[in-house]
């Protein structure tokens, strides 16, 4: 069934996007046939923003996207990737030297993964044009619309002398439409906003059910700039989704124990409201002025299906509140 989403616009590029999208992320640990699916179930109930990476699957949810994708009417759907990894030959590889920070940022994927897939770090200007083009190859496309410097947290210099400048030439050419950065810490987001001028920034948990900690300091900063907000990891790596057994993860690690009693808590306050946990978690954030849209990652159609009947939802505002009075959410979140 198609659904009417409600659209957001990226600042002031004119860049549309869904308000609930799609993360790209899962779908490079997929199987061809799954991801594809999934991405057809996620396009055929309303969403029209797919986000994706290199990093995913060493450029296998790129592919997967890019087959999907193709198919579809270029101005019927956004798309944002990101740049600051590249993904080496087997040749290359051999050759490459590291001169980054320590060999702890050459992890990719999960902490256990050392140097997996031949995916490196580079934030150099001439990175950032390589990479751009070999998504547009992955994606089959001329141009994407939001571009975003994925987790440049020990390579802040860089990011900001070398990957923005190539990016903003990149936007004048009119083969990314938007400039973003993509981390999983608000800080340096903060740093970015007052920097230079990014259109939008993907941030991954910190604006959710259960972590307030972007609301005092960044949120309002992309208000008063006009940076738009994407919210990656709406469920909190798995926890807000989960049927909160010991078993569940939280910032992709077992759930302590604070954390899934906490989340029992708010559980039995959407329940009083008849109020799917899963609803409130992806309904909460785009409740604050400065959030564009919601990216939840599904693993399957019927993942990717529950998720827009989830953000549709209708949920009483009093549970906000009662989540306020209770002490479960920050008192300053705006409903």
């Amino acid at each position: 069934m198609h659904t009417n989403l409600e659209i957001s616009t990226i600042a002031s590029t004119g860049v549309k996007i869904t308000q609930i999208g799609m993360g790209g992320a899962p779908l490079g640990k997929l199987d061809q046939s799954v991801a594809h699916h999934t991405l057809e179930k996620a396009y055929e109930t309303g969403i029209r923003y797919f986000d994706t990476a290199p990093l995913y699957g060493a450029g296998n949810s790129e592919k997967f996207s890019g087959d999907f994708l193709s198919t579809i009417d270029r101005s019927g759907f956004t798309v944002s990737s990101k740049v600051g990894r590249l993904i080496l030959s087997e040749k290359e590889a051999e050759s490459f030297k590291y001169s980054g920070p320590t060999t702890a940022t050459m992890q990719v994927n999960d902490k256990a993964s050392q140097y997996k897939n031949n995916v490196v770090f580079d934030f150099s200007r001439a990175g950032i044009l390589r990479s751009i083009e070999e998504t547009l190859e992955r994606l089959k496309l001329d141009y994407i619309d939001i571009a975003f410097i994925h987790d440049p947290d020990d390579h802040y210099d860089q990011a900001l002398n070398e990957s923005f400048p190539a990016l903003a030439e990149l936007k004048a050419q009119g083969i990314i439409k938007a400039i973003g950065a993509g981390m999983n810490e608000w800080e340096m987001l903060s740093r970015f906003a007052k920097e230079a001028d990014f259109d939008c920034f993907l941030l991954a948990g910190r604006y959710t059910l259960l972590d307030q900690s972007a609301l005092p300091t960044l949120l309002p900063i992309c208000e008063q700039r006009n940076i738009s907000l994407i919210l990656g990891g709406p469920y909190n790596s798995g926890i807000l989704a989960s049927d909160l057994t010991s078993k569940t993860t939280y910032f992709y690690d077992p759930a302590p124990a604070d954390i899934i009693s906490r989340a029992k808590k708010i559980r039995d306050v959407c329940e009083q409201f008849g109020v799917p946990l899963k609803a409130a978690a992806l309904q909460f954030g785009l409740l604050h002025p400065a959030v564009a849209s919601t990216i939840p990652g599904p693993t399957t159609p019927t993942e990717a299906s529950e998720n827009v009947d989830m953000i549709t939802f209708p949920i009483n505002r009093d549970l906000w509140k009662e989540l306020k009075v209770r002490n479960l959410i920050d008192s300053n979140c705006p409903f």
